[in-house]
């Protein structure tokens, strides 16, 4: 009887250490592996293209469809990284100018050459192509492992989640997160800085010497 009770108490504990073990291995098992100080979560960037089929007539774009086409930027919400182009089988240049007109509303420009788009556009037809850039940070927030043991000295899964995201949130053209702002505001910094050349380039009002002037009235 007594050898029974032995064997269930050793039977017992044996069960105990190898649940402890499961317990412990499984907790082990969600444990984060990046060592390195770098994100595993970095923004994805995404461009998509929308469109907008227009008539076009010997001058352009009718009045008709001057005003479908601001009411379709203003459903649109255009900001400032969208990109307008214009795929005109005729390369019209007054429908360029009726669709600049519009774009200048919303600080735009258009840009040259059109992106492909599915299907053809006839003669007599314009489309109007806005390409917009969004950026994401797909996986976040990642709270995957929740244990406070980390054996391998690594970052939380949920590391970078935070700063990444608002970046990418934040950023007001997230194409500039892939290819960086152009050098287009070298030109900015140049015209700026022509008032500080002209004063510093400036000669002294006195090089050629002081001018003699008499305080007494001719006669």
């Amino acid at each position: 009887m007594r050898k029974t009770k032995i064997n269930r108490a050793r039977k017992l504990a044996s069960c105990t250490l190898v649940l402890a073990l499961g317990i412990s291995l499984s907790a082990c098992g969600g444990m984060p592996t990046n060592r390195s100080l770098d994100s595993i979560h970095q923004p994805v960037v995404e461009r998509t293209n929308f469109t907008l089929d227009v008539a076009t007539g010997p001058s352009g774009l009718s009045y008709t469809e001057q005003n479908r086409l601001a009411g379709w930027f203003e459903a649109m919400g255009l900001r400032y990284g969208d990109r307008i182009a214009i795929d005109d089988p005729l390369a019209s240049s007054d429908t360029r100018a009726s669709v600049e007109a519009l774009a200048s509303r919303y600080g735009l420009l258009l840009t040259d050459g059109a992106p492909v788009t599915a299907g053809n556009v006839s003669a007599g037809n314009a489309r109007i192509i806005v390409s917009r850039v969004t950026a994401r940070v797909p996986g976040c927030p990642d709270w995957t492992a929740k244990s406070d043991v980390n054996l391998n000295n690594a970052t939380g899964t949920n590391y970078g989640c935070s700063v990444n995201s608002n970046l990418a949130a934040m950023v007001a053209n997230p194409e500039h997160l892939i290819s960086g702002a152009s050098d287009a505001s070298g030109t900015v910094v140049m015209s700026s800085n022509k008032a500080i050349d002209s004063y510093r380039e400036a000669k002294p009002t006195g090089e050629k010497g002081l001018t003699e002037n008499s305080t007494q009235s001719g006669t």
